[in-house]
């Protein structure tokens, strides 16, 4: 029994031994590796090698990861801060860094939009509107029941609300105070809870850059300034001192930014009624030595993708442009402006190309007073490469309403812009091309 035992004791141990030894001569064996094998190894050479394993590391950057590393810097399998940002802001859009600064926004007068049309952006611009409840327009809208249907027909309302970016010329002051500019033939202003109508309508922009907004003097324009501001109606062409008068309002839409600049070359006077802004009084952005004005441009094409101008210019109830005009348009061109929609002489005028510029001189009034007279709207579709449609939409003025004109007099106004816009083609639609 006891010889038994011992015989088991000594195979037990033997098998340990011999275990044990295979297991230090493989560990042995592993540690002789040639430097060659190891290369093979770390080059990934080998079935799961180390390679696999680091690439799936870097290109998943687990967050936290560098700092527990200690850092990990450029070239050594990811990307340096910098660059990751730049990619970051490049995946949002180009003006993500603008869009992320409030500050920046407020200061520069950028407004972030959004547009129905995830590659364009649609545009409608109007001519004259008058508000003042003292004149024929407001006190016929009035007495019909003060809806803006019954000034402005169904029709026109749902294109001037389908626009993505409404623009109207606010040929008035808002103010309940103040007194008439002395002299003038025709002074204008609207009570400061008429701005209303501007959102029943669709407006997104007030043009201030004409020779009626300064009717009621200083105090008018400051209390129009602030009665926009409050409804959120951006006014462009006018302001507080020329810094302001004279600023472009931005919209960032697309991944796009479109400028908008507003002057006025009206009175063509040294000391007109309506004032033109310095560095410490309000006024308009006068443009009669629209050296200015072409600096303003200049910048705003610098610092946007496309430049519209609208500018109050031009010779009242002449079809033709004026020498001011044809004087200025070219020159625009020149300093960046990629559309010029002009305004002031209360009737339509004509379409041309300068380059590649489009320019409409005048859209004549709009919904403005009693007479019976064309007028129109404009709508304008801007994608990455400019603009992609510009449309006329011939419009009648008559008993104090504006409807959209359909059939014969749709026809009768196309043939008239026609023969007022020999360079350029006008279809059956009013969409606008080069011959």
């Amino acid at each position: 029994m006891g010889l038994a035992m011992c015989i088991v004791f000594l195979i037990t141990f033997c098998a340990v031994v011999t275990v044990g030894m295979a297991g230090i001569l493989i560990l042995h064996s592993r540690s002789l590796r040639s430097p060659q094998a190891e290369a093979g190894a770390d080059s990934g050479q080998e079935s799961g090698g180390r390679e696999q394993a680091d690439s799936g590391f870097f290109a998943e950057r687990i967050p936290g990861r560098e700092e527990e590393a200690g850092g990990t810097q450029a070239g050594e399998g990811g990307m340096d801060p910098a660059a990751e940002a730049d990619a970051q802001t490049e995946s949002q859009g180009r003006y993500a860094q603008q869009l992320a600064d409030e500050n920046y926004l407020r200061e520069n007068r950028i407004l972030p939009w959004e547009s129905a049309d995830q590659e364009t952006v649609t545009l409608g611009f109007v001519g004259d509107i008058l508000l003042d409840d003292e004149y024929a327009i407001m006190a016929s809208l009035l007495s019909r029941g003060a809806a803006i249907e019954n000034g402005i027909s169904e029709s026109a309302l749902a294109r001037m609300r389908e626009a993505d970016i409404m623009v109207i010329n606010n040929e008035f002051p808002f103010t309940d105070r103040g007194t008439p500019t002395e002299g003038k033939t025709f002074t204008f202003r609207a009570d400061t809870a008429a701005v209303s109508y501007l959102h029943d309508m669709g407006a997104d922009v007030a043009i201030l850059a004409n020779n009626h907004i300064y009717d009621f003097g200083e105090v008018g324009l400051l209390d129009t300034l602030e009665t926009l501001e409050r409804a959120e109606i951006p006014g462009v062409g006018a302001g507080r001192n020329l810094k302001e008068a004279s600023a472009p309002l931005y919209f960032i839409v697309n991944d796009m930014k479109i400028a908008l600049v507003a002057a006025t070359q009206i009175e063509r006077l040294e000391n007109p009624d309506t004032r033109g802004a310095t560095e410490n009084s309000a006024g308009v952005f006068r443009c009669l030595n629209p050296e200015k004005l072409y600096e303003v441009v200049a910048q705003a094409k610098q610092n946007s993708d496309f430049v519209i101008v609208y500018i109050h210019w031009g010779t009242e109830f002449q079809e033709q442009p004026d020498w001011a005009q044809t004087e200025q348009a070219p020159g625009l061109a020149r300093a960046g402006a990629d559309l010029i929609i002009g305004d002031h002489p209360h009737i339509l005028q004509g379409i041309e190309y300068i380059e590649d510029t489009l320019v409409i001189y005048s859209l004549g009034n709009f919904w403005f007073n009693s007479r019976t007279q064309d007028t129109g709207m404009v709508q304008v579709a801007i994608g990455p490469q400019g603009i992609e449609s510009f449309q006329f939409l011939p419009a009648l003025q008559s008993g104090c309403r504006v409807t959209l004109a359909e059939g014969e007099e749709k026809e009768r106004i196309l043939v008239h812009m026609r023969e007022l816009s020999p360079g350029v083609v006008i279809d059956g639609d009013g969409f606008v091309t080069r011959p």
